[in-house]
This record gives C-alpha cells, structure tokens and sequence, in this order.
C-alpha cells in the first residue's frame, strides 16, 4: 500500500497519545474511588457496572480515529482492473486477392468498412495503429488516439501486388516495440537468425501465459505466398508476449479475380491463420460477410488483458472508519444508558 499524502500518517502519532490520556484518567477514577470508599454503598445499591465493557467503546472508537487519519493519507492499492488502457495494431491485407467479391463490395472495401467502426468504438485510453501488407509491410499510422488520422490512414489503403503476412506481422510488432520503447528491429535474415551471430540482442521470452498491454488483428485471406514464413513471425510474436488476433476474409470456396489480365482463383486460407492465433494464444475468426466481421471487431474490443493497476482506496477507509463509529457510539448507548 502507497499514500499520495503519507504527511498526514504523523497524526497516527495521537493514537498512542489518546491511549496514555485514557490510561492516566483510569488511574485518576480509582484513586477517586479510594477516596471516597462511602461511594461503595451506592454501588452496591446500582447493582453491578459495566466492568470490562467499558473499555470497549474507547478501544472501538481509537480503531475508527486510525482509519479516518488512513484515509485522510489517501491511500493507494495494486488491484486487477480491465486494460482499458493498451495498443492494438490493425495489420491490413491490401494485396490483389483482397479485391475478390464474395464480400460485398470487396473484400478489402468490407474490412475498411469494419475497421472504421472499430475504431470509432475504441476509448481515448486505446492507442491504435494501421499497418498495410502487401508484398512488403508499411506502418501507415503510428498508435495513436487520434481518430481522424486512423480513419484517413484506412481510407487511403489500395490493393498492391503479393502477399506476405509474415511482413505483416513484422511491421505490427515493430510498432509495437517502438510505442513502448523496446528495441524494435526484428531481423529477416535466415542464416543469421539460424546461427544467431549477428550480436543483435534478443529479447528473454515471456513466460506462457504472460501477456504484453497490446494486441494485433490481422485481417487478411491468409493467402501467403512470400518470404518468412507467418508461423515463425507468430513464434517471435509468443516470445514478446504479443497475441494475435487473426480474421479470416472471404470464403473457403473463394472467388475469382482479374489482376494484370489473368483470372485467378483466390480462397480462404483458414489453416495457416488458426496455426498464427494459436501459437500466441489469439483467437481466429471466420467472416463470411460484412456483417460479421463488424461483430468480429465488436468482440475484439473486450478482449484486452487485466492489469495490475493502483487504485485509490481513500473511501473504503472512511467507509470502515464510520462503521466502528458507529459501533462504538451504539455500544456506548447499550450499556451504559440502560435503564434500571
């Protein structure tokens, strides 16, 4: 527990104080008593006291005291609250397959359509960024809270050439690292990640289970077919702490697309995207039409992690200190106002 005023813990030091004050005027009531030993007589006649009773409501009431000074120090707790604060990355695929039309427009107009309205959904707490892959992968917006850029930067996104999701992938973790300061360079290179000798530092990776404040949604018809590979980029994603939220565009019949005068048939590729969320421990979905992948956007935005967090607790220690207050005014009362 921390305080945002512990200046004010020194009136802690009037506890002690009042118990030395309370002690003193004990002794003082006895010393009376012995004076006076006639009174005896009238005690015998008011039948029995209070006896240790009477000490309860003073102890009662230094308890409520000690918890009013608490709360006057503004006390803090580490409590798990819902990471409305954090990063998601909307990684977009923008290559030629994505203009097949069994989602209506196309299938790239629908996930722009969606991710204007997930954007408008999110709070100014939720940073989030857009990434463009095609044959290569562009941070077309940082994270940011502004939704006039994110809603610009996903009105420019055009089909290009090529498809590499592992690129994607990259680009999203890059801006990742980059937001939250961490070394962000991600090395491509095979022989050099195979042998490891390239003295860039590598980060330790996170226990299963534990998570990074950020996600990334990658929204493509999982249709790779360039260099790396999507399920080793997963891999590095795992390591980081880093989930993966992947949506599948399109149907598994596919559809039939013109590009450069060739006609080619493009479908939905569900098993590389289901191997992506599992290995980060993400969740795949499937989006026949436009409707449903507004609903899968919708989910998306409950889906951040817990945190732990410090919460202000200045109230629950007034509220304990009313109680015994109370009790201690309410026991004053009962047992010492009785009637005879």
């Amino acid at each position: 527990m921390t305080f945002l005023w512990p200046f004010m813990l020194v009136l802690l030091l009037l506890i002690p104080v009042l118990v030395v004050v309370y002690l003193l005027l004990q002794q003082r009531r006895q010393k009376y008593a012995l004076r006076y030993a006639s009174l005896s007589l009238v005690k015998e006649a008011m039948g029995r006291g209070p006896g240790w009773r009477r000490h309860v409501p003073p102890a009662v009431f230094l308890i409520a005291l000690t918890f009013m000074i608490i709360g006057l120090a503004r006390p803090e707790m580490e409590t798990l609250v819902p990471a409305a604060e954090g990063t998601i990355i909307l990684a977009i695929d923008v290559s030629g397959s994505m203009i097949a039309e069994d989602l209506q427009p196309n299938r790239i107009e629908a996930a722009k359509s969606a991710a204007r309205a997930f954007v408008e959904k999110q709070p100014e707490s939720v940073q989030v960024g857009v990434v463009s892959f095609s044959d290569n992968a562009f941070v077309v917006q940082p994270p940011t809270d502004d939704k006039e850029a994110l809603q610009s930067a996903i009105n420019r996104l055009s089909y290009q050439r090529g498809t590499a999701i592992g690129r994607g992938l990259v680009a999203a973790l890059e801006a990742i690292a980059e937001k939250s300061g961490q070394p962000s360079e991600i090395n491509l290179n095979p022989e050099q990640n195979s042998n490891n000798n390239n003295g860039a530092p590598q980060p330790t990776p996170m226990p299963k289970g534990q998570y990074q404040n950020a996600i990334i949604v990658l929204l493509t018809d999982g249709e790779n077919n360039q260099w790396p590979e999507p399920v080793e980029i997963a891999q590095i994603a795992a390591d980081r702490g880093i989930r993966v939220y992947t949506v599948g565009i399109g149907s598994e019949e596919g559809a039939i697309v013109r590009i450069q005068g060739r006609s080619i048939r493009t479908r939905l590729d569900e098993q590389t995207l289901r191997t992506i969320a599992e290995k980060t421990d993400g969740v795949y979905y499937n989006a026949q039409t436009e409707s449903d992948l507004v609903k899968v956007y919708e989910n998306l935005s409950t889906n951040l992690v817990l945190k732990t967090d410090k919460t202000e607790v200045t109230a629950y220690a007034t509220a304990i200190a009313v109680i015994f207050s109370l009790l201690a005014g309410f026991l004053s009362l009962m047992w010492f106002n009785r009637l005879p």
